[in-house]
């Protein structure tokens, strides 16, 4: 079990420097504003050869739709699905929550022996993956075109 699933309540209404209370959240847990309430959207295209890209819009943090996401993608792995191309083009935050389901999705088709490549990882975002690590095993490309053009040749 992925541990953004075990986590019984987040922590909210953290104080910032100076004393002002601020959350870290967004959803439906977002109550002060610090974080503009926008879920996580998400696209499945079915492609050739066992292959599919996963377009994801909005923050990847803890909540409802990143669970709603998570399953989408797990039942498109379910069905077959081996190679996937995630394209992070309209992602500008990721928490711990959306990191763990990036890599549960690596582990899950790793398993399958599968694919998984990102793709329009802002720099933001890199700057998570070179953080955690996570940026050594995960393959990440430009655009689109070279994650297919890499899938196709492996």
């Amino acid at each position: 079990m992925p541990f953004y699933r075990s986590l019984a309540r987040p922590i909210v209404n953290r104080r910032l420097p100076g004393g002002q209370a601020g959350n870290y959240l967004s959803g439906a847990d977002a109550r002060d504003g610090y974080n503009d309430a926008m879920p996580v959207t998400i696209t499945i295209e079915k492609q050739a050869d066992a292959t599919a890209v996963v377009t994801l819009q909005g923050p990847l943090t803890l909540g409802t739709s990143l669970k709603v996401a998570d399953s989408q993608i797990n039942g498109t792995i379910a069905e077959g699905v081996t190679k996937i191309v995630m394209d992070l083009t309209g992602v500008d935050y990721m928490d711990s929550a959306g990191l763990g389901l990036v890599v549960f999705v690596y582990g899950t088709l790793s398993e399958k022996s599968g694919t998984l490549r990102l793709c329009g990882v802002a720099q933001r975002l890199r700057s998570l993956l070179a953080l955690t690590k996570t940026d050594t095993f995960l393959a990440i490309d430009e655009d689109r075109a070279a994650s297919l053009a890499a899938l196709a040749t492996a």
